[in-house]
Order: C-alpha cells, then structure tokens, then sequence
C-alpha cells in the first residue's frame, strides 16, 4: 500500500523513532510531539505496517510490552499520587 504521501510516511517515522530510541509510550510519543494518543497509535498500528514493516516489528513489540505493563505503571502513579497527599 504505497498510497501513503511523504507527510504521512515521514510522521510514521519520527514516532516510531522516538518509540525505539526512547522505549517510550504512545502517551509520551504525543506529549513529546503535541497530537493526541489516538493519532500516535493509529499512525504506528495502522499505517506504519505498509509503510516500513521492519519498524513497526520493532515498535509493535515495544508497545506489546508496554500494554502488558500498564496496570503496574498505573499502580506506582496512584501510589505516588497518595504520598504526595
């Protein structure tokens, strides 16, 4: 599917860079670049498969480990939440 203009295709990139470089998050990929998550994740899942499919091995096994670690994640944000108080 090579119907992806340059825009597109460039964006793909740059998150699944960042993703790879910085074993981030879709969260911190659109904090780090002002759009929502929902366009981060749509662009890796959806469309960095046709564009680059070795990336988005890479990226998806990133954020294959990161969804298996949410519930942690989010068990050390409300403890620290609750220290903090």
């Amino acid at each position: 599917m090579n119907s992806y203009n340059s825009k597109f295709r460039e964006r793909c990139e740059m998150f699944a860079s960042y993703i790879i470089d910085n074993n981030a998050t879709v969260r911190q990929a659109a904090a780090v670049f002002g759009i929502s998550k929902s366009t981060v994740h749509k662009d890796l899942i959806s469309k960095l498969k046709y564009i680059n499919p070795a990336v988005y091995v890479q990226v998806k096994r990133i954020l294959d480990i990161n969804k298996a670690e949410r519930h942690i994640r989010g068990g050390e944000a409300t403890k620290r939440k609750y220290k903090k108080q």
